[in-house]
């Protein structure tokens, strides 16, 4: 029995240390825990900066050289300027006006300043030949540019050798016969032909000469006596049939007898027949003839102060498309094709070509070039609504006539306009000229000359002129 008591307690003993040895230890007493850091202040976040707008280049427009500058212009060209700036936020476009007479000389101020504008149009052959040399070439800044919208011919015409592409087609006037015809009805006078290569309404072809007839017919005295009659009073004429409106002695020589110049090919001033005879014309027109207004009419209130055709008192005169512009007093007028120099149907139609160009010396060329786009692209609709020309852009030209239906609902017969464009004056009567400014400013005093005086020696005059006008191209050499 004490043996089983001696097993049965070595057993539990046994039992006891596996028990022990099973058992899970402890878990370790924790660790004391470190000081926490005191936690920094949470800032609060600054609002959100607005991106400032960016800094706008100003452009500047110099407008006057050639047409827009007249106040009828101003509002609508302003308008352009506002619709610019306000979908444009790199450029600021800044325009100025200045009367047509005071431009070069202001511009030429404003370039020996160092301070020129960046654009100036719409402008011309004869506006910008005192600044030859100073302009941009715009091809480089083109790129991908689409010209489908123009006549190649149109574009190369704004190319010069050694300068570049100095402009975009904008605006073409081509000249014609504006007549008055309610003056016609009263003298019971056929309307001028409206179709080149047509003959007058009685058969005889219509030509200078038979221009002549209808003009002495209708130029009425104030006791109703035309130009044709022994009793015609030259001193109070109160109608005249032809005048040859806003243009220069070359201007009204290429008009009627054709395209020349005063220049020859080696640098030589010349005087053709032909331009002799046209000079002559006017000349005995005004003071012999006195079918033409000389210049003391001219500045009449009887001519409304310098805008003959639109005092309603001359039956014809001979100018560009643009005059439309400033047509508002003779509510029936029309257009009729230019007559030619002869029987052989010789016709010449003086043709101005408008654009804009940039200054070469501009610190913003690109946005220049953006600008210039603009005002021959989006804006030039609008534009040339208000200076009057037809449109470069071909998907222009028939929204263009259409508008200027509704503003002359008389009917005029636009086509005249069209097919004028195949006759043009080359050279150009607005070529440039060796010393060009002494060039221009003497032939506009032969001007000046031959149309205030009477008795005048015109040929010798005419010669005067040439040998003046070498002297002018001798010190250009």
């Amino acid at each position: 029995m004490k043996k089983i008591l001696t097993v049965l307690f070595s057993l539990l003993v046994i039992a006891a240390m596996l028990l022990a040895a099973c058992k899970p230890p402890a878990p370790a007493a924790p660790e004391a825990a470190a000081p926490a850091e005191e936690a920094a202040p949470v800032e609060e976040a600054a609002p959100a900066e607005e991106a400032a707008p960016p800094e706008k280049v100003t452009i500047r427009w110099f407008v006057g050289l050639g047409t827009g500058a007249n106040p009828e212009h101003i509002p609508g060209q302003e308008e352009v300027v506002a619709r610019f700036n306000e979908t444009h936020d790199n450029i600021e476009l800044v325009v100025e006006f200045v009367e047509n007479s005071i431009a070069p000389d202001q511009l030429k101020t404003q370039i020996a300043a160092g301070d020129p504008p960046d654009i100036i149009g719409p402008v011309g052959w004869s506006g910008t030949n005192e600044f030859s040399g100073l302009f941009l070439d715009l091809e480089p800044y083109l790129g991908a540019f689409d010209w489908g919208d123009f006549d190649a011919d149109s574009i190369n015409a704004y190319r010069l050798e050694g300068e570049g592409l100095l402009g975009l087609p904008f605006a073409v006037f081509p000249s014609m016969i504006y007549y008055n015809r309610d003056l016609f009805d009263e003298a019971g006078l056929a309307y001028p032909p409206q179709n080149y290569g047509d003959p007058y309404a009685d058969g005889d072809p219509w030509t200078v000469e038979k221009l002549e007839e209808l003009a002495l017919a209708l130029t009425v005295d104030a006791n109703g006596n035309d130009a044709n009659s022994p009793d015609f009073d030259p001193k109070n004429i109160v109608q005249f049939g032809y005048h040859s409106q806003w243009t220069d002695p070359r201007g009204q020589a290429a008009a009627l007898f054709g395209a020349d110049n005063f220049i020859d090919d080696e640098g030589n001033a010349v005087l053709s027949e032909r331009w002799r005879s046209a000079f002559n014309w006017y000349y005995e027109g005004m003071h012999v003839k006195h079918f033409m207004p000389n210049t003391t009419y001219q500045e009449s209130d009887l001519l409304a102060a310098g805008n003959p055709f639109d005092s309603g008192n001359v039956a014809i005169v001979h100018c560009h498309l643009w005059y439309t512009c400033c047509l508002g007093n003779v509510p029936n007028w029309d257009m009729a094709v230019v007559p030619s120099y002869n029987d052989a149907g010789d016709v010449t139609v003086k043709l101005h070509a408008d654009t804009f160009r940039i200054f070469a010396s501009t610190e913003n060329p690109e946005e220049a070039v953006e600008v210039l786009l603009y005002l021959t692209g989006e804006a030039a609709g609008d534009l040339l609504q208000i200076y009057g020309g037809m449109p470069g852009r071909i998907s222009l030209q028939e929204e263009f006539f259409a508008t200027m239906d509704e503003r002359f609902p008389q009917g005029v017969n636009w086509d005249v306009a069209v097919q004028g464009l195949a006759y043009p004056d080359v050279p150009n009567h607005e070529s440039n000229l060796p010393n060009y400014a002494k060039a221009y400013d003497r032939i506009g005093a032969f001007q000046t000359l031959y149309e205030s005086t009477p008795d005048l020696d015109i040929n010798a005059e005419l010669d005067n002129l040439v040998a003046d006008l070498q002297v002018i191209f001798d010190e250009a050499k």
